[in-house]
Order: C-alpha cells, then structure tokens, then sequence
C-alpha cells in the first residue's frame, strides 16, 4: 500500500485514508436520507457500524475461502494481515446483509427499508475508498492516455473504472430512491448495479480464472445477479411491499449530472496525483 506520511510508529496509508473518508461520507449521506426516509439517526448510525464492521469481517473471509485457501492454511498468522490487502467486496455485501437483516429484527425496523437507504451510501463509499486502492489491473495490450506506469508498465487503472461506475450507480440509486415503487427495489438495483460493474472491471484485472475469461469474481458477480432477480420478481408482484411515491421534493437531473461529473473529477486527480 502507497504510505503518504508517518508520525513515529503510526503510519498513514493512502488507502486507508480514502477508505475512512468514504465511510465517513457514507455516514453522512445515510443520516440526511434517513430523516427524508423517516428512520431515525441513531437507528441509521448503528446500522452503519454493523455494516462496516461484518463487511470488513465478510470480505476477508470471502478472500481467504475463495481466492486464496491454500496459502492461508499454510500461512494462519497472515489471516489478520488486512493491512497487506486481501478483500473480497461480493464477501462483505454477503455478511453485511446478514448481520442487517439480525440488526434490523431486534430494532423491529424494516429491514427492506433500512437496506434501501444504506445501499446509496455503500455505493458511494465504495467509489471513495477505490480511489485509493492500489492493486492495479492487467498490462495494456494497447497503451491509452489513462493507463498508469507502474515499474515500466503500462496498466489498467481498475480502480479509476471501478470508482467511475459506483459514482454512476451511487447517483443512479439515488435518483430512483426519490420514485420508489415498492420496499427492496433500491437494495436490488445495487445488488444487480454492483454484480454488473464488478463483471466489468473484472475483465481488466488479474485474479484466479475459472474458465476462459471467467473469474471467481465473475462467478460470485453471477450469483448475486440472480439472487437480485429471484428477489425483484417476489418483491415487485407482493402487493404488502408496494409504497405509494413520495410527494417530496425531487432532485432536478441536472444536480445528479453535476454532483457526478464532480465526483469523477475530483476523484481521478487525486487518483493520478497520488498513484500516477
């Protein structure tokens, strides 16, 4: 991981700086949606460290299982190296959902309702926290303007596409959370948005391969994909889940183009001024 500067034995990391900005953001985003939404904020805050405490924990084991058992058998005292890298995000969605579902039970807080609102702000926290990962993608068979030089070669900046797309999907679910039909449908818009952008960018990374093209990832992306469309058809026709649109005020297009056009951009050049 780029360190940007250390003060004696603490040392501040790029990645765990923009990570920590993201969720902050996030925290933020979902407390202002929540009272439109009328969720209380506490209730709203709570949800939020138990997402990012059981995403942080579902991601590296999802890591450890899927991408890279063998090394982790025979190597147990790297399983708490975070810090090295090693996270799966299709592992933290998993865990994450889970642990919200249970925190949502014993708050006896609809839990279609509350995922509906944190999944905007994971959205955006998730773009965030790709400006400043640093594992970077396949080596350009055609070297365009974005590549990025690393040791002499010119490769992918998965992450700029990554974090390009969550902006997109982060505005998009944002967008459609002012005209929702029926409880869930924010929640499943990401679950299939977020399969769909992590197939993508897949295509440019380097990770274990299943057949072809197809990665692990792919497989997991796959997965995800129908377990959003298994839910869409249930929840879609179930006439409980169904909410009458909001006579609040709406968002003009127009302020969801220039918060993502400012997003991109401010996000790309802190990309290529710290990584390039």
């Amino acid at each position: 991981m780029k360190e940007l500067f250390s003060i004696g034995p603490i040392h501040i990391y790029f990645f765990g700086l923009m990570i920590a900005v993201g969720i902050i953001s996030g925290i933020f985003f979902s407390s202002w949606m929540g009272k439109r939404k009328g969720v209380n904020e506490d209730t709203i805050l709570n949800a939020v460290i138990c997402v990012v405490i059981s995403g942080i924990v579902g991601a590296r084991l999802f890591y450890i299982i899927f991408y890279n058992p063998t090394y982790y058998i025979a190597n147990p005292s790297e399983i708490f190296s975070i810090d090295e890298g090693g996270l799966s995000v299709h592992g933290g969605i998993a865990v994450a959902l889970i642990v919200g579902y249970i925190y949502s039970v014993k708050t006896r807080v609809s839990f279609l309702k509350l995922a509906d609102i944190l999944v905007v702000a994971v959205a955006l926290a998730q773009g965030i926290g790709r400006v400043g990962c640093d594992v970077f993608g396949k080596v350009m068979t055609k070297v365009m303007p974005w590549g990025i030089n690393i040791d002499g070669s010119i490769l992918h900046p998965t992450q700029m596409y990554e974090f390009v797309l969550d902006y997109l999907l982060f505005v998009f679910l944002w967008r459609k959370s002012e005209k929702q039909k029926y409880q869930g449908q924010i929640l499943i818009n990401y679950i299939i948005g977020f399969a769909v952008i992590r197939g993508i960018v897949e295509l440019f990374r380097n990770n274990p391969i299943i057949y072809g093209a197809f990665s692990i990832s792919h497989l997991l992306s796959l997965l995800l994909i129908i377990i959003g469309i298994i839910a869409y058809l249930y929840l879609r026709k179930n006439e409980k889940y169904r909410i009458n649109e909001s006579e609040g005020t709406k968002t003009s297009i127009y302020m969801f183009i220039l918060i993502y056009v400012v997003l991109v951009t401010v996000s790309s050049l802190i990309y290529y001024i710290v990584q390039g």
